[in-house]
């Protein structure tokens, strides 16, 4: 690759996130990969967060920053900031990771290493800053219930998950995409789903890309700190909007890609999943119940958008289901 085709916009979606920021910024100015640019959106944050994103800007880096009237969600944001960088390759990065020096040129390196194979996304070994050091995600599975799982999310790290492979996904929280495969599974130009706003718009995206033949791909060489706090077992302690976003985008999700085989496949563990569901928002979290009305209210325009990603789909991502990886 020449220098021109290996240029990186590191891409932050920002709310209320002043307290991260300066963390982050220490360990982009850190990496060793150049040319970089970075790109801000802050989503109408209430703590200063555009401010400090200003403020604390690494020298020698292109900078950008963008402030919402409103918060899109990290859909919606990243989207703003792809709109405002043309780089080959963009890393989708939360304010609360943190890169090892060589993160990026080890993600690089492995597509270097790997040019027979068409990779649109690749994401490293993530880490949470505890002790002992547990694992945050390496890489993403899909499950036969169609939940999508962070791989070794919790566990202690022992070097597990230490193997290059093809994974059915990326988080968004510090993964490198193509901008090649990105503008090529965009519906009406647009790259991540803002219907998502928040939760699972990062394996949304990674299903428009595996059903348009591109590869995801783990690298546990590369490495980054994230201090996740976005968590199934804190649910209970997260805000009301967020959870309802969660029950609502477990529905799209499905309604996008289920196709008449993968439905045979996962039928009875995703029908088990809705009842449960179903039971704890009318027993626990009733403020989740709009997430039904919302479906069923934007059900022509929900359907008009899976006739479009169903219609472009040149590959089936039915092997997936239940898979932890693949040999790369």
């Amino acid at each position: 690759m020449s220098e021109s085709s290996e240029a990186v916009a590191i891409c932050i979606v920002t709310h209320d996130s002043a307290a991260d920021l300066p963390g982050c910024f220490e360990s982009i100015a850190a990496l060793d990969h150049r040319p970089l640019e970075i790109v801000v959106v802050d989503c109408a944050s209430r703590d200063g967060s555009l401010e400090t994103a200003r403020a604390h800007a690494p020298a020698g880096i292109p900078f950008q920053a963008v402030g919402l009237t409103e918060n899109r969600g990290f859909a919606g944001g990243m989207n703003e900031a792809l709109a405002h960088t043309r780089a080959p390759w963009v890393l989708s990065l939360n304010a609360d990771a943190r890169p090892g020096p060589g993160y990026v040129n080890r993600l690089l390196d492995c597509v270097r290493t790997h040019p027979e194979v068409r990779i649109g996304a690749v994401t490293g070994r993530l880490v949470r800053p505890s002790e002992p050091r547990r694992l945050d995600a390496c890489g993403m599975l899909l499950t036969r219930n169609w939940r999508h799982l962070d791989r070794g999310s919790g566990e202690v790290d022992r070097g597990q998950w230490s193997v290059p492979e093809r994974v059915f996904g990326a988080t968004g929280a510090a993964s490198l995409f193509r901008r090649e495969a990105l503008d090529d599974v965009a519906v009406e130009g647009e790259i991540f789903d803002s219907r998502f706003h928040s939760f699972r718009e990062d394996a949304e995206l990674c299903f428009r890309l595996r059903e348009r033949g591109w590869e995801v791909i783990y690298e546990p060489a590369a490495v980054c700190e994230h201090r996740r706090f976005n968590l199934p077992e804190r649910r209970s302690a997260m805000p009301a909007a967020v959870n309802l976003h969660s029950l609502k985008n477990r529905y799209l999700l499905r309604i996008y890609h289920q196709t008449g085989e993968n439905f045979l496949r996962t039928f009875f563990p995703a029908l088990i999943r809705d009842l449960a569901a179903l039971g704890w928002v009318l027993l626990r979290e009733r403020t989740s119940l709009g997430a039904y009305g919302w479906l069923w209210r934007n059900r022509q325009e929900i359907f008009r958008r899976r006739r479009i990603i169903q219609g472009r789909r040149t590959t089936a991502v039915d092997r997936w289901f239940g898979i932890q990886g693949e040999p790369l």
